[in-house]
């Protein structure tokens, strides 16, 4: 645990006691804070009063003395309604911060490496801090990945934390101040949460806050609104801009092309590896996930050969195409971390001969947009509330069928493949969906398709053979 002097005798109110949350509280209790904690769901209260917390008046909302409210972010404080207690904050000037910023303030020597964008963060925060501890690095990793920020180890001075941050969160660290500051790519997503298009950028660009020269903003400029942020960072003069790319040669940049991997940084184009030598970052979304974690270990001083040796060893990241099993050539893929079309698009991209289990609360645009990609699906196996809307994108372009349960929609998948023989055969999934229609978490929807496909197919290999590699790429 990282704890919070700097609260130290002042009044602060958690809201929101989920892991960030309690795990906020505890730190600042331990720093020596006057801790009060409220949730607006009256379990999740009950259970931090249980462990010794006070309770906010969440009646009244008296904010008087309160330096801060520690607010969650998966909590909506704006949109898509003004929660009553950010209105009542704002109105008695009582700032809105996150568990990141807290340790933000906690670390102030420690270097921070940051990670945000549509899709691609979670891996690249892993990939990340894989390529630092490869390096020697001392590193802790978490943020909106897994362990709340306060729950890392305190690093200090020649630490650094690489932080995966979502657009909930950038709204919510006023320190923040990155070493290095990535930026994958922008499409359309949460936004009733930011309040439309506009709104969802503009948190994202707050990745860049604070940096001056010669600290890093590092951009993906493969889709429009990214690139229109190279150009805003570029023309401000205050930062050191470093694009990536998996389309184009860019100068002064980390780019991929025909799957070579090259740092063009310091002005003269030098490969470092061919990224189609590596299993666990397939497809073009990958190599801009790796491309973007050069680029962070670059600006950190961490030498090419040390990053090459780091992309091969990198085990990959569970949830995120994660291989589960292979059985007879048929390869079982956990891609239960793509929860919106775009996402999912990703996955189809690597593989052919996919047996498809697909659906959960839709997002917006369901799956229209994969309408190219469906000659690579075999079959679809559809779960969940978005059931009947993603059989009427594929009706009469895929063949599917409709399960009540992922169990039931794994074994079918899972034998028809296995009967069909087809080279380079895939049960994947990839739901283009949120999960909590069935799940309590994309994390436990993916521990369920592992913990199926072993109790199914116990006797399946976690390598792919020789021929299933070549069949994939």
């Amino acid at each position: 645990m990282v704890p919070t002097p700097q609260y130290a005798g002042e009044r602060v109110v958690v809201m929101g006691l989920g892991k960030s949350g309690l795990s906020a509280a505890a730190s600042l209790r331990a720093g020596g804070a006057k801790v009060e904690v409220w949730d607006d769901k009256a379990a999740s209260l009950n259970e931090a009063m249980a462990k010794g917390f006070a309770a906010f008046d969440g009646a009244s909302m008296n904010l008087d003395g309160a330096r801060a409210i520690i607010w969650s972010p998966g909590v909506p404080h704006s949109f898509p309604k003004a929660h009553a207690l950010s209105v009542k904050a704002h109105a008695a000037h009582v700032p809105l911060v996150c568990d990141v910023d807290l340790l933000l303030e906690a670390q102030p020597e420690a270097a921070v490496v940051a990670i945000t964008g549509t899709n691609g963060k979670s891996t690249t925060t892993a990939l990340t801090a894989h390529l630092f501890q490869n390096a020697g690095r001392k590193v802790a990793v978490g943020g909106n990945l897994g362990i709340p920020a306060l729950d890392l180890e305190p690093l200090g001075k020649g630490g650094t934390y690489v932080l995966e941050l979502s657009s909930y969160q950038l709204e919510l660290v006023p320190h923040l101040a990155c070493d290095a500051a990535v930026l994958l790519n922008i499409t359309p997503d949460h936004l009733d949460r930011h309040g439309g298009m506009d709104g969802y950028i503009a948190a994202k660009r707050r990745i860049f806050a604070n940096q001056r020269a010669p600290r890093t903003a590092i951009i993906g400029i493969d889709d429009e609104h990214s690139a229109a942020l190279y150009e805003a960072l570029i023309g401000d003069g205050l930062h050191r801009v470093v694009p990536i790319s998996v389309k184009r040669a860019v100068a002064h940049g980390v780019y991929v092309v025909d799957g070579v991997l090259v740092d063009a940084t310091e002005g003269q184009p030098s490969p470092i590896l061919d990224l189609r030598q590596v299993p666990r970052l397939p497809g073009a979304h990958n190599w801009q996930n790796a491309a973007a974690a050069t680029a962070a270990a670059l600006s950190q001083g961490i030498p090419a050969s040390l990053i090459a040796s780091g992309l091969k060893t990198f085990p990959g990241l569970k949830h995120r195409q994660e291989l589960v099993s292979v059985v007879n050539n048929v390869s079982f893929v956990n891609d239960s971390k793509a929860t919106n079309a775009d996402a999912t698009e990703k996955a189809l991209l690597c593989y052919q001969n996919i047996y498809w289990i697909a659906g959960g609360q839709s997002k917006e645009g369901g799956i229209t947009s994969l309408a190219p990609l469906f000659s690579r699906v075999r079959h679809a196996f559809l779960i969940g509330e978005a059931a009947e809307e993603f059989a009427g994108a594929l009706k009469d372009k895929v063949s599917f069928a409709r399960y009540t349960d992922m169990e039931s929609a794994i074994e079918s998948a899972g034998k028809i493949a296995l009967a069909e023989k087809l080279p380079g055969a895939t049960v994947l999934l990839s739901p283009a969906c949120a999960s909590w229609d069935m799940f309590k978490s994309f994390e436990h929807r993916g521990d369920v398709f592992r913990s199926t496909v072993l109790k199914l197919w116990p006797h399946g290999s976690a390598a792919l053979t020789p021929d299933a590699q070549r069949a994939r790429s």
